[in-house]
């Protein structure tokens, strides 16, 4: 378990926080694999009944760490820890809630689309700079996003590359709620044990319902999955990231 990943279990309610400060709460690939790993160990135990995700104050996550980053342009592909992750989502047969009171870049705003209960603080804000690198978003996103806010918001935040403001995110269905800067975390927990304490199966059986054939979410990240890799050898995405580096 990567000690930047914390897990801590609280009656039937687990909770994965993001702790790496230090670095925006950029994900390694040992995170995501501790964040898989987590999303597993609830989907086998009965008595847990849902599973938070938090950040840190004024970071949800920055997205990829990037010096691993760089690794995965420099091989052409997606490390597995990665993929697991975002397969362990699709996979979750928890409901998943989250708690954003910060900045959600990337993949920090892409996991988002899988959850069932998002509270965002009036800090938050929701970004995909994909297209911006050369690059083609992940996580089923391009499958989700037009799913939960229509085309058009989709196309702005994953192929424009906008930043979404809490307000906007509420507007759009990615978020369920804003509240206070500093609050977010602690509604999330809230939400969870309101969720935990209801009838497990039927909560169970309605959320399949609404997510629909999770097979069909899975195909779409493979196949973004492949997209993603050719589109890490393009001669665009090594423009783009050569231009991104000499700003840093």
């Amino acid at each position: 378990m990567s000690s930047s990943i914390q897990v801590a279990t609280d009656g039937p309610v687990l909770t994965i926080r993001i702790a790496r400060p230090e670095k925006k709460n950029s994900l390694t690939s040992a995170m995501y694999g501790a964040m898989a790993g987590a999303i597993e160990k609830a989907n086998g135990d009965a008595a847990t009944k849902a599973v938070v995700i938090l950040g840190e104050p004024g970071a949800f996550s920055a997205g990829n760490d990037i010096q691993e980053f760089l690794g995965f342009a420099m091989g052409g592909a997606l490390g597995k820890e990665v993929i697991d992750f975002l397969k362990a989502l699709v996979g979750s047969t928890k409901p998943l809630i989250a708690g954003v009171d910060g900045f959600a870049v990337g993949v920090g705003t892409t996991m988002l689309l899988h959850c069932d209960y998002v509270v965002a603080s009036t800090r938050a804000s929701f970004s995909t700079p994909f297209v911006n690198l050369g690059l083609v978003p992940e996580a089923a996103s391009s499958l989700l996003g037009p799913r939960l806010m229509g085309n058009a918001r989709a196309f702005e935040l994953l192929a424009m590359g906008r930043s979404f403001t809490p307000e906007k995110a509420l507007a759009a269905g990615l978020i369920n709620e804003i509240v206070p800067e500093g609050a977010a975390n602690d509604m999330a927990l809230k939400v969870a044990r309101e969720i935990a304490s209801k009838p497990a199966e039927a909560v169970a059986i309605t959320r399949r319902l609404l997510r629909g054939d999770p097979a069909v979410t899975l195909a779409r990240i493979d196949e973004e999955v492949v997209l993603f890799g050719q589109r890490l050898k393009s001669d665009e995405a090594k423009q783009a990231f050569a231009v991104f580096l000499a700003r840093k």
